[in-house]
């Protein structure tokens, strides 16, 4: 492609260890640096649990693929995940065909994909004192 097209990322964060991750444009190698910029500092910043909303994302390379590998790998290694949501139908043939969709939740929005986490932070065990004297 010859003419890439500004990427916007713009974060909401909903939560301590949550934010969504609206990126909007084609993500590529041109592009794609931003958004590994902001998942990075929101991994940083403590969020576990990050949604990617793709809903305005036409075109996604090699590049973009890389960018969503890496940040689920982060978070997973946080115990948390990255959740796609909302992810048009070039963009889902693209992760379908790489195998990442089987990896990586995809959801159909964002608030659906926030419900899910909300499922999984409740499911896991808050620490207490006795737990944690027990683990000494």
């Amino acid at each position: 492609m010859s003419e890439s097209c500004e990427l916007s990322v713009e974060v909401n964060v909903t939560g301590p260890e949550v934010a969504v991750v609206s990126v909007s444009g084609d993500l590529d190698g041109e592009t794609g640096t931003s958004l590994h910029h902001q998942l990075a500092n929101q991994i940083v910043h403590g969020r576990r649990f990050l949604v990617l909303d793709l809903r305005a994302v036409p075109f996604m390379d090699s590049s973009g693929l890389n960018i969503i590998i890496r940040a689920s790998n982060e978070a997973k290694r946080l115990d948390g995940g990255l959740h796609l949501a909302a992810v048009s139908d070039v963009v889902l043939r693209l992760l379908d065909l790489t195998g990442i969709s089987v990896t990586t939740p995809v959801h159909a929005s964002p608030e659906e994909a926030l419900d899910v986490i909300a499922s999984q932070q409740a499911a896991q065990p808050v620490p207490t004192e006795n737990s944690i004297a027990a683990n000494r």
